[in-house]
Protein backbone atom coordinates (compact mmCIF):
# COMPACT_ATOMS: atom_id res chain seq x y z
CA UNK A 1 0.00 0.00 0.00
CA UNK A 2 2.14 2.41 -1.01
CA UNK A 3 0.28 5.95 -0.28
CA UNK A 4 0.40 6.46 3.55
CA UNK A 5 -0.25 9.67 5.16
CA UNK A 6 1.16 10.19 8.94
CA UNK A 7 -1.24 10.76 11.79
CA UNK A 8 -3.72 13.71 12.63
CA UNK A 9 -3.10 16.25 15.11
CA UNK A 10 -5.51 17.44 17.22
CA UNK A 11 -3.05 20.13 19.09
CA UNK A 12 -6.19 20.21 21.93
CA UNK A 13 -7.83 17.28 23.78
CA UNK A 14 -10.98 19.29 23.59
CA UNK A 15 -12.22 18.38 19.97
CA UNK A 16 -12.95 15.28 20.53
CA UNK A 17 -15.61 13.47 23.29
CA UNK A 18 -16.92 9.88 23.50
CA UNK A 19 -20.62 11.82 22.36
CA UNK A 20 -21.88 14.75 19.92
CA UNK A 21 -23.68 16.60 22.44
CA UNK A 22 -20.32 16.64 24.50
CA UNK A 23 -18.53 18.37 21.65
CA UNK A 24 -21.60 20.74 20.98
CA UNK A 25 -21.47 22.44 24.27
CA UNK A 26 -17.88 22.76 24.38
CA UNK A 27 -18.07 24.93 20.98
CA UNK A 28 -21.00 26.97 22.67
CA UNK A 29 -18.61 27.70 25.61
CA UNK A 30 -16.18 28.98 23.52
CA UNK A 31 -18.22 31.22 21.43
CA UNK A 32 -19.89 32.52 24.92
CA UNK A 33 -16.35 33.27 26.35
CA UNK A 34 -16.28 37.18 27.45
CA UNK A 35 -14.02 38.13 25.64
CA UNK A 36 -10.81 37.71 23.32
CA UNK A 37 -8.36 36.58 25.79
CA UNK A 38 -11.08 34.25 27.51
CA UNK A 39 -11.97 32.77 23.98
CA UNK A 40 -7.88 32.24 23.55
CA UNK A 41 -7.71 30.49 27.29
CA UNK A 42 -10.34 28.10 26.07
CA UNK A 43 -9.12 27.70 22.62
CA UNK A 44 -5.60 26.99 23.82
CA UNK A 45 -3.38 28.10 20.54
CA UNK A 46 -0.46 26.40 19.33
CA UNK A 47 2.16 27.03 16.99
CA UNK A 48 0.22 25.87 13.99
CA UNK A 49 -3.39 26.99 15.28
CA UNK A 50 -4.39 30.25 16.52
CA UNK A 51 -7.66 32.24 16.85
CA UNK A 52 -6.81 34.50 13.61
CA UNK A 53 -6.09 31.78 11.06
CA UNK A 54 -8.52 31.80 8.01
CA UNK A 55 -8.74 28.13 6.82
CA UNK A 56 -10.49 26.10 4.19
CA UNK A 57 -13.33 23.46 5.18
CA UNK A 58 -12.10 19.95 5.38
CA UNK A 59 -13.82 17.89 2.10
CA UNK A 60 -17.32 16.92 2.46
CA UNK A 61 -17.88 18.94 5.83
CA UNK A 62 -19.64 22.27 6.68
CA UNK A 63 -17.97 24.47 8.95
CA UNK A 64 -16.30 28.39 8.78
CA UNK A 65 -13.57 29.56 7.16
CA UNK A 66 -12.97 32.66 9.13
CA UNK A 67 -10.75 33.30 11.79
CA UNK A 68 -12.29 31.97 14.90
CA UNK A 69 -11.89 35.24 17.15
CA UNK A 70 -14.54 36.10 14.58
CA UNK A 71 -17.03 32.86 14.78
CA UNK A 72 -20.35 33.15 16.02
CA UNK A 73 -21.96 30.08 13.53
CA UNK A 74 -23.11 26.74 15.41
CA UNK A 75 -21.07 23.64 15.62
CA UNK A 76 -19.74 22.08 12.43
CA UNK A 77 -22.08 18.95 12.90
CA UNK A 78 -19.57 16.20 14.94
CA UNK A 79 -18.17 12.86 13.02
CA UNK A 80 -17.42 9.59 14.55
CA UNK A 81 -13.35 8.72 14.12
CA UNK A 82 -10.90 6.64 15.40
CA UNK A 83 -9.01 8.03 18.31
CA UNK A 84 -7.60 5.24 19.33
CA UNK A 85 -6.97 1.56 18.81
CA UNK A 86 -11.10 0.23 19.29
CA UNK A 87 -11.74 3.46 21.05
CA UNK A 88 -14.43 5.30 18.30
CA UNK A 89 -14.93 8.73 19.54
CA UNK A 90 -16.44 12.41 18.39
CA UNK A 91 -14.69 14.67 16.71
CA UNK A 92 -15.27 18.73 15.52
CA UNK A 93 -14.52 18.49 11.94
CA UNK A 94 -13.33 22.00 11.36
CA UNK A 95 -9.72 22.86 10.27
CA UNK A 96 -9.59 25.69 12.37
CA UNK A 97 -9.23 23.73 15.49
CA UNK A 98 -7.03 21.29 14.43
CA UNK A 99 -3.21 21.41 14.15
CA UNK A 100 -2.69 18.86 11.15
CA UNK A 101 -6.01 17.93 9.92
CA UNK A 102 -4.94 15.72 7.31
CA UNK A 103 -7.23 16.69 4.34
CA UNK A 104 -6.17 14.01 1.83
CA UNK A 105 -7.43 11.49 3.82
CA UNK A 106 -10.84 13.08 4.34
CA UNK A 107 -11.66 13.70 0.78
CA UNK A 108 -11.29 9.17 0.18
CA UNK A 109 -13.14 8.98 3.59
CA UNK A 110 -16.46 7.63 2.56
CA UNK A 111 -18.99 4.48 3.08
CA UNK A 112 -16.10 2.58 0.59
CA UNK A 113 -13.28 2.83 2.57
CA UNK A 114 -10.95 0.72 4.58
CA UNK A 115 -7.82 2.18 6.49
CA UNK A 116 -5.13 -0.03 8.02
CA UNK A 117 -3.49 1.58 10.37
CA UNK A 118 0.27 0.80 11.23
CA UNK A 119 1.08 1.37 15.05
CA UNK A 120 4.27 2.64 15.91
CA UNK A 121 6.48 0.92 17.64
CA UNK A 122 5.91 -0.13 21.30
CA UNK A 123 8.29 0.68 24.03
CA UNK A 124 10.56 -2.73 24.42
CA UNK A 125 9.51 -2.47 28.16
CA UNK A 126 5.94 -3.31 27.25
CA UNK A 127 4.24 -5.94 27.41
CA UNK A 128 3.71 -6.43 23.94
CA UNK A 129 7.44 -6.65 23.19
CA UNK A 130 7.54 -9.51 24.97
CA UNK A 131 4.55 -11.56 22.82
CA UNK A 132 6.06 -14.25 20.46
CA UNK A 133 4.23 -16.50 18.52
CA UNK A 134 4.12 -17.00 14.15
CA UNK A 135 0.95 -14.33 13.72
CA UNK A 136 2.11 -11.57 16.15
CA UNK A 137 0.16 -12.26 19.53
CA UNK A 138 1.77 -13.87 22.50
CA UNK A 139 1.13 -17.48 23.93
CA UNK A 140 -2.15 -18.81 25.81
CA UNK A 141 -1.30 -16.65 29.01
CA UNK A 142 0.07 -13.75 26.82
CA UNK A 143 -1.62 -10.42 25.67
CA UNK A 144 -3.34 -9.98 22.72
CA UNK A 145 -2.11 -7.98 19.72
CA UNK A 146 -2.14 -6.75 16.87
CA UNK A 147 0.40 -6.18 14.08
CA UNK A 148 -2.06 -3.85 11.89
CA UNK A 149 -5.67 -1.95 13.08
CA UNK A 150 -8.45 -1.50 10.48
CA UNK A 151 -11.05 0.97 10.56
CA UNK A 152 -13.90 2.16 8.84
CA UNK A 153 -13.82 5.49 10.27
CA UNK A 154 -11.21 7.79 9.79
CA UNK A 155 -8.31 7.32 12.06
CA UNK A 156 -6.80 9.77 14.21
CA UNK A 157 -3.52 7.29 13.80
CA UNK A 158 -1.57 8.11 17.29
CA UNK A 159 -0.16 5.35 18.85
CA UNK A 160 -1.16 4.78 22.67
CA UNK A 161 2.29 3.94 23.01
CA UNK A 162 5.62 4.49 20.91
CA UNK A 163 5.91 6.69 18.13
CA UNK A 164 3.56 7.64 15.69
CA UNK A 165 2.66 5.02 12.70
CA UNK A 166 1.01 5.47 9.07
CA UNK A 167 -2.59 5.62 7.97
CA UNK A 168 -3.01 3.83 4.88
CA UNK A 169 -6.56 3.67 2.88
CA UNK A 170 -7.29 1.29 1.06
CA UNK A 171 -8.54 3.24 -2.13
CA UNK A 172 -7.23 6.52 -3.22
CA UNK A 173 -10.58 7.85 -4.63
CA UNK A 174 -13.86 8.26 -3.17
CA UNK A 175 -16.74 5.37 -4.45
CA UNK A 176 -13.63 2.46 -3.72
CA UNK A 177 -11.78 3.51 -6.65
CA UNK A 178 -8.07 3.34 -7.66
CA UNK A 179 -6.69 0.19 -4.91
CA UNK A 180 -3.80 1.62 -2.94
CA UNK A 181 -1.65 -0.96 -4.07
CA UNK A 182 1.32 -1.55 -5.81
CA UNK A 183 0.67 -1.46 -9.42
CA UNK A 184 0.68 -4.51 -10.96
CA UNK A 185 0.55 -6.53 -7.44
CA UNK A 186 -3.64 -7.89 -7.83
CA UNK A 187 -2.38 -9.08 -11.74
CA UNK A 188 0.13 -10.67 -10.66
CA UNK A 189 -1.63 -12.60 -7.68
CA UNK A 190 -4.50 -13.28 -9.95
CA UNK A 191 -2.11 -15.28 -12.20
CA UNK A 192 0.18 -16.78 -9.78
CA UNK A 193 -3.16 -17.76 -7.95
CA UNK A 194 -5.28 -18.95 -10.80
CA UNK A 195 -8.47 -17.31 -8.96
CA UNK A 196 -9.63 -13.75 -8.91
CA UNK A 197 -8.13 -11.17 -6.76
CA UNK A 198 -9.79 -7.87 -5.43
CA UNK A 199 -8.69 -5.01 -3.43
CA UNK A 200 -9.96 -6.25 -0.21
CA UNK A 201 -9.08 -9.51 -0.87
CA UNK A 202 -5.41 -7.93 -0.34
CA UNK A 203 -6.44 -6.20 2.88
CA UNK A 204 -8.62 -9.67 4.33
CA UNK A 205 -5.33 -11.50 3.55
CA UNK A 206 -3.01 -8.74 5.61
CA UNK A 207 -5.41 -8.41 8.26
CA UNK A 208 -4.83 -12.42 8.64
CA UNK A 209 -1.46 -12.48 7.80
CA UNK A 210 0.69 -9.84 8.99
CA UNK A 211 3.50 -9.93 11.59
CA UNK A 212 5.36 -7.30 13.20
CA UNK A 213 9.05 -7.55 11.73
CA UNK A 214 11.64 -5.49 13.73
CA UNK A 215 10.41 -1.90 13.77
CA UNK A 216 7.46 -2.34 10.88
CA UNK A 217 4.95 -5.20 9.80
CA UNK A 218 5.55 -8.01 7.28
CA UNK A 219 2.92 -9.68 5.18
CA UNK A 220 4.23 -12.75 3.55
CA UNK A 221 2.05 -13.32 0.11
CA UNK A 222 1.47 -17.52 -0.69
CA UNK A 223 1.25 -18.83 -3.96
CA UNK A 224 -1.55 -22.09 -2.70
CA UNK A 225 -4.66 -21.22 -3.57
CA UNK A 226 -6.06 -22.55 -0.71
CA UNK A 227 -3.93 -20.71 1.51
CA UNK A 228 -5.02 -17.13 0.09
CA UNK A 229 -8.49 -18.44 0.09
CA UNK A 230 -8.38 -19.51 4.14
CA UNK A 231 -6.61 -16.74 4.96
CA UNK A 232 -8.81 -14.45 2.88
CA UNK A 233 -12.27 -15.70 4.67
CA UNK A 234 -10.19 -14.82 7.67
CA UNK A 235 -8.72 -11.67 6.98
CA UNK A 236 -12.96 -10.56 6.23
CA UNK A 237 -13.84 -11.73 9.71
CA UNK A 238 -10.98 -9.63 11.11
CA UNK A 239 -12.22 -6.56 9.35
CA UNK A 240 -15.59 -7.24 10.40
CA UNK A 241 -14.55 -6.98 13.83
CA UNK A 242 -12.00 -4.20 13.79
CA UNK A 243 -14.87 -2.24 12.00
CA UNK A 244 -17.40 -3.01 14.20
CA UNK A 245 -19.60 -5.16 12.07
CA UNK A 246 -19.42 -1.62 9.61
CA UNK A 247 -17.79 -3.47 6.81
CA UNK A 248 -17.00 -7.12 5.37
CA UNK A 249 -19.87 -8.46 7.10
CA UNK A 250 -22.64 -10.87 5.59
CA UNK A 251 -25.47 -8.65 5.56
CA UNK A 252 -24.51 -4.71 5.95
CA UNK A 253 -26.35 -4.39 9.17
CA UNK A 254 -25.04 -7.75 11.06
CA UNK A 255 -23.26 -6.65 14.13
CA UNK A 256 -20.73 -8.23 16.25
CA UNK A 257 -22.66 -10.69 19.00
CA UNK A 258 -21.56 -13.28 21.50
CA UNK A 259 -23.50 -16.81 21.69
CA UNK A 260 -26.15 -16.32 24.62
CA UNK A 261 -24.79 -17.11 27.45
CA UNK A 262 -21.19 -16.02 26.32
CA UNK A 263 -23.12 -12.31 26.48
CA UNK A 264 -21.92 -9.82 28.37
CA UNK A 265 -24.37 -8.30 30.87
CA UNK A 266 -24.24 -5.73 33.75
CA UNK A 267 -24.82 -7.34 36.63
CA UNK A 268 -24.32 -4.71 38.81
CA UNK A 269 -25.12 -0.90 38.45
CA UNK A 270 -22.20 1.39 37.69
CA UNK A 271 -22.13 4.00 40.54
CA UNK A 272 -22.35 7.29 39.84
CA UNK A 273 -19.62 9.15 38.41
CA UNK A 274 -18.04 10.29 41.72
CA UNK A 275 -17.74 6.64 42.94
CA UNK A 276 -16.01 5.72 39.38
CA UNK A 277 -12.62 4.62 40.08
CA UNK A 278 -9.60 5.71 38.41
CA UNK A 279 -8.83 2.36 36.53
CA UNK A 280 -10.72 -1.03 36.13
CA UNK A 281 -10.42 -3.94 37.64
CA UNK A 282 -10.43 -7.65 36.71
CA UNK A 283 -11.55 -10.71 38.62
CA UNK A 284 -10.68 -14.08 36.75
CA UNK A 285 -12.22 -16.06 38.89
CA UNK A 286 -16.03 -15.05 37.66
CA UNK A 287 -14.66 -13.31 34.69
CA UNK A 288 -15.67 -9.80 35.53
CA UNK A 289 -14.96 -6.56 35.08
CA UNK A 290 -15.17 -4.28 38.39
CA UNK A 291 -16.11 -1.02 38.08
CA UNK A 292 -16.06 -0.33 41.48
CA UNK A 293 -19.81 -1.15 42.53
CA UNK A 294 -20.35 -2.07 38.79
CA UNK A 295 -19.47 -5.28 37.70
CA UNK A 296 -19.87 -6.46 34.21
CA UNK A 297 -19.93 -10.61 33.08
CA UNK A 298 -19.05 -12.28 31.49
CA UNK A 299 -15.68 -10.60 30.26
CA UNK A 300 -13.42 -13.23 28.68
CA UNK A 301 -9.91 -13.27 29.95
CA UNK A 302 -8.74 -12.50 26.47
CA UNK A 303 -10.72 -9.73 26.11
CA UNK A 304 -9.33 -8.38 29.15
CA UNK A 305 -5.53 -8.88 27.85
CA UNK A 306 -6.07 -7.65 24.87
CA UNK A 307 -3.72 -5.06 23.87
CA UNK A 308 -2.55 -2.08 21.46
CA UNK A 309 0.60 -1.02 20.98
CA UNK A 310 1.53 -1.78 23.98
CA UNK A 311 -1.46 -0.71 26.11
CA UNK A 312 -4.22 -2.74 27.20
CA UNK A 313 -7.56 -1.85 25.13
CA UNK A 314 -10.15 -1.90 27.59
CA UNK A 315 -8.08 -0.16 30.60
CA UNK A 316 -7.32 2.60 28.05
CA UNK A 317 -10.95 3.25 26.80
CA UNK A 318 -12.00 3.20 30.55
CA UNK A 319 -9.12 5.87 31.61
CA UNK A 320 -9.78 8.15 28.69
CA UNK A 321 -13.98 8.73 29.65
CA UNK A 322 -13.17 8.73 33.74
CA UNK A 323 -9.66 10.75 33.50
CA UNK A 324 -10.38 13.67 35.82
CA UNK A 325 -10.03 17.27 33.45
CA UNK A 326 -8.52 20.56 34.95
CA UNK A 327 -11.08 22.61 36.07
CA UNK A 328 -12.22 25.66 33.82
CA UNK A 329 -11.26 24.25 29.93
CA UNK A 330 -13.68 22.50 27.60
CA UNK A 331 -11.97 19.72 28.42
CA UNK A 332 -13.95 19.84 31.57
CA UNK A 333 -17.29 20.25 30.11
CA UNK A 334 -18.52 17.00 29.78
CA UNK A 335 -21.54 14.66 31.14
CA UNK A 336 -22.38 14.97 34.67
CA UNK A 337 -22.88 11.16 34.86
CA UNK A 338 -22.07 8.23 33.05
CA UNK A 339 -24.54 8.28 30.04
CA UNK A 340 -25.94 4.48 29.47
CA UNK A 341 -24.72 4.80 25.61
CA UNK A 342 -20.95 4.56 27.19
CA UNK A 343 -22.12 1.14 28.70
CA UNK A 344 -23.39 0.38 25.33
CA UNK A 345 -19.85 0.84 23.92
CA UNK A 346 -18.03 -0.83 26.45
CA UNK A 347 -20.46 -3.89 26.31
CA UNK A 348 -19.97 -3.79 22.35
CA UNK A 349 -16.13 -3.30 22.98
CA UNK A 350 -15.89 -6.41 25.29
CA UNK A 351 -17.97 -8.43 22.68
CA UNK A 352 -15.45 -7.33 19.65
CA UNK A 353 -12.20 -8.32 21.74
CA UNK A 354 -13.56 -11.47 22.84
CA UNK A 355 -14.23 -12.68 19.10
CA UNK A 356 -11.01 -11.60 18.55
CA UNK A 357 -9.50 -13.43 21.02
CA UNK A 358 -11.04 -16.60 19.43
CA UNK A 359 -9.61 -16.35 16.47
CA UNK A 360 -6.00 -16.56 18.22
CA UNK A 361 -6.13 -20.31 17.31
CA UNK A 362 -7.08 -20.01 13.32
CA UNK A 363 -4.46 -17.14 13.16
CA UNK A 364 -1.57 -19.27 14.03
CA UNK A 365 -2.60 -22.58 12.42
CA UNK A 366 -2.50 -20.53 9.32
CA UNK A 367 0.74 -18.59 10.16
CA UNK A 368 2.09 -22.43 10.17
CA UNK A 369 0.46 -23.48 7.27
CA UNK A 370 1.83 -20.73 5.32
CA UNK A 371 5.56 -20.81 7.14
CA UNK A 372 5.57 -24.14 5.06
CA UNK A 373 4.28 -23.26 1.90
CA UNK A 374 5.45 -21.71 -1.24
CA UNK A 375 5.35 -18.09 -1.31
CA UNK A 376 6.20 -15.25 -3.63
CA UNK A 377 9.69 -13.68 -2.72
CA UNK A 378 10.67 -9.95 -3.39
CA UNK A 379 12.88 -10.60 -6.14
CA UNK A 380 9.62 -12.46 -8.17
CA UNK A 381 7.69 -9.34 -7.00
CA UNK A 382 10.69 -7.08 -8.76
CA UNK A 383 10.91 -8.94 -11.83
CA UNK A 384 7.19 -8.83 -12.23
CA UNK A 385 7.18 -4.93 -12.11
CA UNK A 386 5.39 -4.31 -8.50
CA UNK A 387 8.64 -3.54 -6.97
CA UNK A 388 9.25 -1.01 -5.54
CA UNK A 389 5.93 1.45 -6.98
CA UNK A 390 6.55 4.22 -8.55
CA UNK A 391 6.33 7.82 -6.71
CA UNK A 392 3.03 8.48 -8.40
CA UNK A 393 1.47 5.57 -5.91
CA UNK A 394 2.99 7.19 -3.39
CA UNK A 395 1.56 10.52 -3.78
CA UNK A 396 -2.21 11.00 -3.06
CA UNK A 397 -4.77 11.31 -6.44
CA UNK A 398 -5.94 14.42 -7.51
CA UNK A 399 -9.80 14.13 -5.95
CA UNK A 400 -11.76 17.26 -7.95
CA UNK A 401 -15.10 15.62 -7.29
CA UNK A 402 -16.73 17.90 -5.27
CA UNK A 403 -16.18 22.10 -4.56
CA UNK A 404 -13.91 22.93 -1.66
CA UNK A 405 -14.73 26.31 0.24
CA UNK A 406 -11.67 27.94 0.16
CA UNK A 407 -10.74 30.10 3.57
CA UNK A 408 -13.11 33.42 4.44
CA UNK A 409 -15.50 31.53 2.21
CA UNK A 410 -13.84 32.00 -1.33
CA UNK A 411 -13.75 28.81 -3.49
CA UNK A 412 -10.23 27.82 -4.90
CA UNK A 413 -10.81 27.84 -8.89
CA UNK A 414 -8.72 24.70 -10.07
Amino acid sequence: MPWSVPPLRTGRSWVLAPDPGTLTARWDRLLRSAGRAERERLFRPSRARGLHAALPQLPGHSAGTGPLAEETGPCPEPVRVLHAPFDRQWLIPDQRLLDAARPELWRVADEHQLFAVEPGPAPRSSASARAGGPGGPGGPGGPEEEALLFSALLPEGRSPAGRPGRIRPLFRRPGGREPNLAPGLIELLTERLGIPVGAVDVLAWAAAAARPRGEGRSVPLPLSAGVWRDGVALGRRVLWLHTFGARCGETPDARPKLPGGRRPYVRAALPGPHALPAEPLYDPEERALLLGEGRIAPVPPAAWRFEASGVRVLAQWYERRTAPAEPGTLSAVRPAGWPPSLTSELLELITVLALLGELRPERRRLAERLASAPRLTAAELRRGGVLPPPASARRPASVLDRPEEGPNGQFALL
